[in-house]
This record gives structure tokens, C-alpha cells and sequence, in this order.
């Protein structure tokens, strides 16, 4: 394995070497057409299924994979390296078993993770709406409790597998204060739950972004997740985790990026030299490759405070903001690169810029994630553990 790959578990390398050659047998071939064609991958989830990879950071008696964040993350960025619409749905995936899998009761574990855990069912995450992306609390659609069921009302927007997953892990509100939400597990074939039409997004197009709409949708009153009112509460610990999610893709963008500018460089003379050999070029690649190093580095940091039973919220809003702005900067870089054939799509690295865009905006903008970082520094005691020797 090339040097960049950084393992944090010496056992766990058999795994990362599985995710690569999947990733680079299986997946690669597939890439070019499926995010041309608009079409969804739901194979590809499959194959990562069966192989065991959507559900490696949950514990093994769950149905998981049971490895540390820190590997985890690891196999997201291979992901990410070669096909980002798959890496974020995986992330995603993950994210919509968070609330199952640590608020769930044990019979609603056995009942729905193992098969959620498998990828045998895909899974979405409704949080935003259409008028409060940023601020979960003003949500407004609803659940009710009618008898022995609840019925939702009201609509879920930027819903990542929305129309195509299996279940979606729901919050609503069941009270009229702000933190008086709660989390349902809606499953697909709910009557009263429908998808729009797919938005046309710059990239990521392989990945299907939709508005949920619940019109009365009714689900049994066992599909309440976790107890009444702590809907608000397991949304934001699952985003922590979503937002390294999103920054190991991020870094795997930037990877696979840099890895077609540097083989691009290589190749490619001006001046009876390669062009990797000219300083300007050289210092831009150096820049990129540095970019890429201290993203995985902020990445794994909080992965592994995670893996510590340690807070990490500030240090995965820190490796999201980094990672994601970073995959910006080098994706464009690697564009210029290739100069006017990094303009055309008969180069991947137009679509690794397209795709970049986003990350700096979904699981909390970087804005918000500044704000994040802010807030918990005036928080933060003077004696508080932020790394690990």
C-alpha cells in the first residue's frame, strides 16, 4: 500500500486492502457513467454491503463491523478517492443507523439493525427543512400520537438516498418548545411518505437528493426511537460523527485529485521537461499534497479521541471545516493542473471540483462550523483533555 495510507490498527490492514481493491476493481469502472447518467448506485451499495463495509463502526453484537473510528474513516477515504456520491452515501447510511444503534431498545435493535447494518436495507437521514437547514430546533413538522401509532406531517429537505432508501430515520416535533423533538424510524413503504422529483445538483449527481414529504404518514407507536423529547439531543451527537463522515470522503476527494494531477504531470512536457519538474507546477502539487496530509491528520485526530470515549464535537466541526475546505482548494488546483483538459469532462478532476463544492456546505456549513468551534472555546475548562499522546 502506498505510504499515505495511514493504518491506525496494524490488524486492521487486511480490511483497507479489501476497501481498495472493491473500490478499484468494482466501483472505478462504474464511476464515469453512473455520475454522467445521473443514475443511482444502489449496486454499488450492495457490493460494500456484502462485503461488510456499511456497518464497520458499530459493535459486532449490532450486526457490525465493530472496528475503531479511526479504520473506519480510513475505508470512507478510499471510498472518496474514487467515487465521492458513495462515500458520502455511506456516511449517510451510517449516520441513519446512529440513533438505532445507541438510543434503539434491544428488541428494536434485533428487530431492524442487523439487516440495516448488512446494507440488505439502505438507509436516509431527515433532519433539515426547507426554511431551517442550519437550525434544527425550528423545525416544524410534526408527530402525533394517535393511539397505538404516531403520525407524521410535514416535509424533510437535501434528504441524501431520498425516494431510493429503505427506512429514514425521522425527527419531528411532539411538543410546541424548541427542544420537544423526537426520532422516528419511518420505513419506505409508509403510506403518506413520498419523494420529490431528485434536485439537479452542480455535482454529485449520482447521489439522489430529494424533499421527504410525510402527509399523514403512520407508523407504529414501537417506532418511536429513544424516549420522547430527545430527538434534538441524538441529532446532534449523530452529526459529530456524520461531519468525520464527510471530512474522510472530503480528504479522499482531494486524494484522488491529487493522484490524477500528479500522474497527468508526469506525463505531460512543455518546454522539453515534464511539467512536474517545473518549480511552478511543483510547488502547486507540494501545496496540494500538504493540504491533503493535514486533513487526514485532523480527520483521524478526532477519530481517535472519538475511539477514547473522549468529547470530540470542536475537533470533528475543526477536521470538517479543514478537510472540506481543503478538498476545495485542491480540486481546483488540480483543474489547473491539467490546465484546459482539467476543463473537459474527459478528466475526472472537473467532476472531483464539482463534487468538493458541497462538502463545504452539507452536515452543517462551514460557517456553522466556525461558529461551533467559537462557542465551545469560551466553553472549554482549563483542564480539558483536546489530544491524545
Amino acid at each position: 500500500m502506498p505510504a499515505r495510507r495511514v493504518l491506525a490498527l496494524e490488524e486492521h490492514a487486511d480490511l483497507l486492502r479489501l476497501a481498495r481493491e472493491i473500490v478499484t476493481t468494482e466501483l472505478a469502472p462504474l464511476v464515469a457513467d453512473a455520475e454522467r447518467d445521473e443514475v443511482f448506485p444502489r449496486e454499488a451499495f450492495r457490493t460494500l454491503g456484502r462485503a461488510g463495509l456499511l456497518g464497520l463502526p458499530y459493535a459486532e453484537d449490532l450486526g457490525g463491523g465493530g472496528v475503531p473510528y479511526e479504520v473506519y474513516l480510513q475505508v470512507l477515504e478510499e471510498i472518496g478517492t474514487v467515487w465521492a456520491s458513495v462515500g458520502v452515501g455511506t456516511s449517510v447510511h451510517a449516520l441513519s443507523c446512529f440513533a438505532l444503534a445507541t438510543r434503539g431498545t434491544p428488541e428494536q435493535q434485533q428487530r431492524w439493525l442487523p439487516e440495516f447494518l448488512a446494507g440488505d436495507l439502505l438507509g436516509a437521514y431527515c433532519l433539515s427543512e426547507p426554511h431551517a437547514g442550519s437550525d434544527p430546533a425550528a423545525m416544524r413538522t410534526k408527530a402525533v400520537r394517535d393511539g397505538d401509532s404516531w403520525v407524521l406531517t410535514g416535509a424533510k429537505a437535501w434528504t441524501t438516498h431520498g425516494g431510493h432508501a429503505d427506512f429514514y430515520t425521522v425527527m419531528a416535533r411532539t411538543g410546541e418548545g424548541r427542544g420537544d423533538i423526537s426520532c422516528f424510524l419511518v420505513p419506505a413503504d409508509t403510506p403518506g411518505l413520498s419523494a420529490d422529483a431528485p434536485e439537479k445538483k452542480m455535482g454529485l449527481t449520482g447521489s439522489a437528493t430529494a424533499t421527504m414529504r410525510l402527509d399523514g404518514a403512520c407508523i407504529p407507536a414501537d417506532h418511536l426511537v429513544g424516549d420522547e423529547g430527545e430527538g434534538l439531543k441524538i441529532a446532534l451527537a449523530g452529526l459529530d460523527a456524520g461531519r468525520l463522515g464527510i471530512a474522510a470522503v472530503a480528504t479522499g476527494l482531494a486524494q484522488g485529485a491529487l493522484d490524477h494531477a500528479l500522474a497527468y504531470a508526469r506525463e505531460r512536457e512543455a518546454f522539453g521537461q515534464r511539467i512536474l519538474d517545473h518549480q511552478g507546477l511543483g510547488f502547486l502539487l507540494a501545496d496540494m499534497e500538504a493540504a491533503i496530509q493535514t486533513a487526514r491528520a485532523a480527520t483521524l485526530h478526532a477519530a481517535r479521541l472519538k475511539d477514547a470515549g473522549l468529547p470530540y464535537g470542536r475537533e470533528a466541526s475543526i477536521a470538517k471545516l479543514v478537510a472540506t475546505d481543503h478538498a476545495m482548494k485542491v480540486t481546483t488546483d488540480a483543474v489547473q493542473v491539467l490546465g484546459g483538459y482539467g476543463y473537459t469532462r474527459d478528466f475526472p478532476v472537473e467532476r472531483y471540483m464539482r463534487e468538493a463544492k458541497v462538502t463545504q456546505i452539507f452536515e452543517g456549513t462551514n460557517q456553522i462550523q466556525r461558529m461551533v468551534i467559537a462557542r465551545s472555546l469560551d466553553r472549554q475548562p482549563d483542564d480539558s483533555i483536546t489530544h491524545l499522546s
